[in-house]
């Protein structure tokens, strides 16, 4: 026998031993569905998700309220915007600064933020319950002003801040604060588009872009409840509604083509620009925007409203409206729709008012595919395959997240014939896109807020540490 090797004997007994141990673990949790512990921890977390789910569908009634307010006093009173619109953007500006500080801009690099950290006073920057009521109101202030803005990214932020309050909880830990930030995210996105599988991919794709994602079921059952909420609030609808376009293979490999680089350099270059702006502005401009920002936001407002008058109202709010009646047929969308709305989008995003890019970016992505259509032969149907593809290239090579991108299209449409249309569009884009902005939009944007957030913090402690 080897001098290292186990006697028999004494082998047995440990194997004996190891049976006995196992008996007692099994004895001990046969019947875990009996356990108060563990089913107040499961209730925590279904009812943050459901929560969740709540707050997002409440949103989205609200903002679709703002739209329509707006609208209809555009309809009776269209310059009035001059006055509304900069007096919203500077009110906007000026409350997430002073009251809400935390709520600017989309709410997806927030949320990537305080999932990068450690530090829990760090998150409590970017996720907190007032910071989601503050998000909601504030979006919606800017949406009632005409603001080219969106709910989906704050609607991330919002989702992340409930659930995040269980990372709080001092007995019981439900899940790691970073597993309830991504369910959170994911919650959100699935709540605001009604898009339960581009949910559970924001949260995998965006969420967790630098780390492995853990499948657990703590997104899951966030993405699974928060939908539930939305099927039992708003029913079982689709967001552009029922598409049916298809294309015809292989006459369909140019329209996708065609998208794919167009969308890629369109997208990849707006991100890029954003990336650029939050960093700062040139010359006096810049100075002027850092020095004065609520005058700056008034202005950003007066532009967006000389922009709504010139476009006919059409480049106001998200642009669901114009995308959705231009998918049907009822409506075409101009040839300059594509500049106009990448204005107002910018300078929604510049004027940090809160608000997301990520619904006005499917506006922008069906005016590249209508203009695309143009050059291409083809029925109203396949104009209408067009206009989907020109969504997913945008939104694929602005964010970076071809997966979640098609995905999100293919459920807001209901139509799985053009999934592999989309799939292909989507790759192309984000290739192209990849090119011209190398780091993405969202993850560009959340580091520097994250070391910005450290620095505050630090500063704060030094003048106690000084003392002592």
């Amino acid at each position: 026998m080897h001098p290292d090797a186990t006697p028999p004997a004494d082998q047995a007994s440990s194997t004996r031993k190891a049976f006995r141990q196992l008996a007692r673990g099994g004895r001990r949790y046969a019947l875990p569905w009996l356990s108060i512990g563990r089913w107040h921890k499961r209730l925590l977390l279904v009812g943050a998700a459901l929560l969740a789910g709540l707050i997002a569908i409440l949103f989205a009634i609200g903002a679709e309220i703002a739209i329509d307010t707006h609208a209809r006093i555009m309809r009776e009173r269209p310059w009035l915007t001059l006055l509304i619109a900069p007096a919203g953007f500077a009110a906007m500006a000026w409350l997430s600064r002073r009251l809400f500080p935390g709520t600017e801009g989309s709410g997806i690099p927030q949320a990537i933020a305080a999932s990068l950290s450690d530090d829990g006073a760090v998150r409590r920057q970017f996720l907190s319950f007032r910071i989601a009521l503050g998000k909601v109101v504030l979006t919606l202030g800017g949406l009632l002003s005409g603001a080219s803005i969106g709910r989906e990214g704050p609607s991330v932020q919002i989702g992340a801040s409930v659930m995040h309050m269980l990372a709080g909880r001092k007995r019981g830990r439900i899940a790691s604060s970073r597993d309830l930030i991504v369910a959170g995210s994911g919650a959100g996105i699935a709540a605001a588009f009604n898009t339960p599988l581009g949910g559970i991919m924001f949260a995998i794709e965006e969420m967790c872009r630098h780390r492995a994602f853990r499948a657990n079921s703590t997104t899951l059952t966030a993405v699974i409840f928060a939908g539930l909420m939305s099927l039992a609030v708003l029913g079982n609808y689709t967001y552009f509604g029922r598409t049916p376009a298809a294309l015809a293979w292989p006459d369909g490999l140019w329209p996708v083509l065609a998208c794919g680089l167009a969308g890629g350099l369109l997208g990849g270059g707006f991100s890029r620009l954003l990336i650029a702006s939050a960093r700062g502005l040139p010359g006096k401009l810049g100075m002027f925007a850092l020095s004065r920002p609520i005058a700056f936001a008034a202005g950003c407002g007066l532009a967006t409203a000389i922009l709504g008058l010139l476009s006919g109202g059409m480049t106001y709010g998200t642009g669901y409206a114009e995308s959705k009646a231009a998918l049907e047929g009822s409506a075409t969308l101009p040839v300059l729709f594509v500049v106009a709305k990448l204005a107002v989008i910018w300078l929604a995003f510049v004027s940090r008012i809160p608000g997301g890019v990520f619904a006005p970016a499917l506006a922008v992505g069906a005016g590249l595919g209508s203009d695309i259509a143009l050059l291409l032969p083809g029925e109203a149907d396949a104009d209408a395959a067009v206009l989907v593809l020109g969504m997913v290239a945008f939104l694929a090579a602005m964010t970076q997240s071809p997966i979640t991108s098609f995905v999100i299209v293919m459920e807001m449409t209901a139509n799985h014939q053009m999934l592999l249309p989309l799939m292909a569009t989507a790759v192309v884009a984000h290739g192209i896109s990849r090119s011209v902005a190398p780091v993405p939009l969202y993850h560009a944007l959340a580091y520097p807020a994250l070391r910005k957030a450290e620095g505050r913090l630090h500063r704060a402690a030094a003048p106690s540490s000084a003392t002592s």
